[in-house]
């Protein structure tokens, strides 16, 4: 497994230049069973990323251009009267794929974004009162632009808590930016691009995962800090869902896998700490940046354990 993970990641970085952890950060999502929301300026590489995910693994891809006029229907389908079959038809949406983009899932109205929430937690579509399940794997890659806020709509605690990990792509070096533009001045090697797996490989990587080995007490360590994020005197910020105590303990899960291993360790629940958790504490007048400060006081006040991690 661990060869396999480490081909698809090298295909990946033939596209992506520098970005080697939030591709760590997205494969660990993806073979841990959650969604992953982007959130960063254009152009920096998030719907790139999300393509060359799809096309290393040999999956069906969608992309849903979010706007403020788009409606629910537009996402999960509808049902239409078929004159010559004489009779209603259901039309599936773009949800009823693999890899799903969902750009700039801010700009959509609240009624819009909701139309996600089943799908995202239970992998199906309720449409007329019928429900359809999503062929697996489902997996929601959301991005959204932090600097604009003119025709949009903060997605509601409700949907943030549905992804598993929020991320920044963060900017490049001035190496990475010039190799970018000597690999891409000639070639876009998004096209060129081959799968290395397909999707029987990619179920047997999310099984794995659910399989890597968690110790008791790297179990209680996370019931503590996700505890930590509840505790009084954290002014009006509330703390980190049941959810995400659970989506804690599978980040880590993914993200050891990631890494070549069998079982987690501290490092791999420090490494995920604030991609889980910050989005989870609802704080509004918080920056990001008070959030993941509040997450790295609980890492430094929580006493790590320190055992053998392997079974």
């Amino acid at each position: 497994m661990h060869k396999l993970i480490q081909d698809i990641k090298e295909n990946i970085s033939k596209v992506m230049i520098g970005k080697e952890s939030v591709i760590d950060m997205v494969l660990a999502a993806f073979f841990a069973g959650g969604h992953v929301l982007l959130e960063d300026m254009p152009g920096t590489g998030k719907t790139v990323l999300s393509r060359t995910l799809a096309k290393s693994l040999d999956l069906k891809f969608e992309r849903i251009q979010f706007t403020p006029d788009l409606l629910p229907s537009d996402v999960t389908g509808l049902s239409f009267f078929h004159q010559k079959e004489g009779d209603f038809v259901f039309r599936e949406g773009p949800v009823f794929t693999n890899i799903l983009l969902a750009d700039e899932i801010n700009r959509a109205t609240p009624r819009t974004q909701s139309s996600l929430l089943e799908c995202m937690e239970e992998r199906q579509v309720t449409v007329d009162g019928k429900t359809r399940a999503l062929a697996p794997p489902f997996f929601v890659i959301a991005t959204e632009n932090p600097i604009e806020t003119m025709g949009c709509y903060p997605l509601p605690e409700a949907q943030l808590d549905r992804f598993m990990i929020k991320i920044r792509m963060g900017s490049m070096t001035a190496d990475e930016e010039r190799r970018m533009l000597d690999r891409m001045i000639l070639n876009e090697p998004l096209r060129s691009i081959t799968p290395v797996c397909g999707s029987a490989e990619v179920k047997k990587l999310q099984e794995s995962c659910r399989q890597v080995f968690v110790h008791n007490d790297l179990r209680d360590y996370i019931v503590r800090l996700v505890q930590g994020t509840r505790k009084q005197g954290m002014g009006d910020m509330a703390g980190v869902s049941p959810r995400g105590t659970l989506m804690f303990v599978r980040a880590a899960q993914g993200y050891a896998l990631v890494r070549g291993r069998e079982f987690v360790t501290p490092e791999d629940i420090k490494s995920v700490a604030a991609a889980v958790l910050c989005h989870r504490m609802i704080a509004p007048m918080e920056s990001e940046r008070q959030k993941q400060g509040y997450i790295a006081g609980l890492l430094a006040q929580e006493p790590l354990p320190t055992e053998e991690w392997d079974r």
